[in-house]
């Protein structure tokens, strides 16, 4: 398999970036930020509409409900 130049690189890992994802492998998502990333993750596969808002994909997601068919 060929190798890819970006892992042939010797990198330097930044200390304090390095504090951050350390920090927030042991944070618990809560139930906002989980919500908060679906509605992101609906409104960027959404088709480009402009009445397609993420505050109109934030209001829907409330009501909206999949149903088990």
């Amino acid at each position: 398999m060929a190798e890819r130049k970006q892992f042939l690189t010797n990198m330097t890992v930044d200390p304090e970036l390095a504090e951050l994802v350390r920090v927030s492998r042991r944070k618990p998502v809560t139930q906002e930020e989980l919500h908060e990333q679906r509605v992101s993750f609906a409104f960027g596969n959404a088709l480009e509409d402009e009445s397609v808002t993420k505050d109109s994909v934030r209001q829907t997601s409330l009501s909206a409900r999949l149903s088990l068919v």
